[in-house]
């Protein structure tokens, strides 16, 4: 294959022949918002994607107004706009899977799933946050457009066991926690194949997370609960399944490796702020460097010049 410069302004209307599969990436679509903080959204999901050797392909449907002690609300994108984004990557671009994470309205949910109903053997992983900060009305908007709209298209639901209790078995008279199966058997009555339940309470200090059908569960594993409160850990979950699917993971493999990868994130969080912690999606880049900082300050970056010399 013939290399051309980066720079070479000839090459923006470039019609060199494709590049053969060994050649690409696999490619998730990613619908989500953005967050200033860092710590989900598209910027999370790009870094997650990446991280586990896919690619993504990021979809704007609004920006979150929130810091790491709140969130203030969502200002959304115009349907139409996040439609056209999807279009027109989709129509160049082959996807592996579809990941959608917070959108932002019903309007945006009726576009993604009209979007996702033009592509029916891609497989839509769709997360379920906790919308606790937004009002009333629009908890309710949302949720029965994503129940109408993109459940019959979902193959995997990912979220935490309370909020996905509250949501699917909203007719439960007591407090305790539903079995994965629970779950999985109310979600598919929606036209969802599997859920992802996090947060599954277990005797000691570890929670469990369960990948289940409505016939049973297909995986269950257990991990050390960590005393910190995290901001953007199933948007990071969803992301490493939808990006292990795309790779050709089978989905319990894809679904117990994205966990572990989740678990080793949480583990070497971060407080960038004044409250919630931020999982480290880059945490197998870490080195163990002989040199060890004992000031609290963070330590001073050197960053040589540009290699032309070029100093302003």
């Amino acid at each position: 294959m013939t290399r051309t410069s980066a720079t070479d302004p000839s090459q923006d209307n470039d019609t060199s022949e494709p590049l053969h599969a060994a050649d690409t990436l696999p490619c998730v679509l990613c619908f989500n918002a953005v967050d200033p903080v860092g710590a989900g959204g598209l910027s999370g999901d790009a870094l997650v994607v990446a991280s586990v050797g896919a690619h993504a392909l990021p979809v704007a449907t609004g920006v979150y107004l929130r810091d790491t002690r709140e969130t203030d609300g969502h200002v959304p994108i115009d349907d139409g706009a996040v439609a056209e984004q999807a279009r027109m990557v989709a129509e160049d671009i082959p996807l592996q899977t579809i990941k959608v994470g917070f959108v932002g309205s019903a309007e945006a949910l009726a576009a993604i799933a009209a979007f996702a109903s033009d592509y029916p053997s891609v497989p839509v992983i769709a997360y379920m946050p906790d919308l606790s900060w937004w009002t009333e009305d629009e908890i309710d908007s949302y949720l029965d457009a994503f129940r109408e709209l993109l459940l019959p298209q979902t193959a995997v639901l990912v979220g935490n066991n309370t909020t996905l209790r509250h949501w699917l078995l909203p007719e439960s008279t007591t407090d305790r926690h539903a079995r994965a199966t629970e779950l999985a058997r109310a979600a598919s009555q929606l036209g969802v194949s599997y859920v992802l339940v996090t947060g599954m309470p277990t005797a000691g200090d570890q929670v469990a997370n369960v990948l289940a059908s409505p016939e049973g569960e297909l995986l269950s594993q257990n991990f050390e609960r960590i005393d910190a409160a995290f901001l953007g850990a199933g948007d990071l979950l969803s992301a490493a399944l939808a990006a292990l699917l795309a790779t050709g993971s089978e989905l319990s493999e894809a679904a117990a490796e994205a966990l572990q990868y989740l678990d080793q994130a949480l583990d070497h969080g971060f407080r960038p702020g004044m409250r919630r912690t931020v999982a480290d999606r880059l945490f197998w880049a870490e080195t163990d460097d002989s040199q060890t900082e004992t000031d609290d300050d963070p330590p001073s970056i050197d960053i040589p010049y540009p290699f032309n010399e070029t100093k302003h």
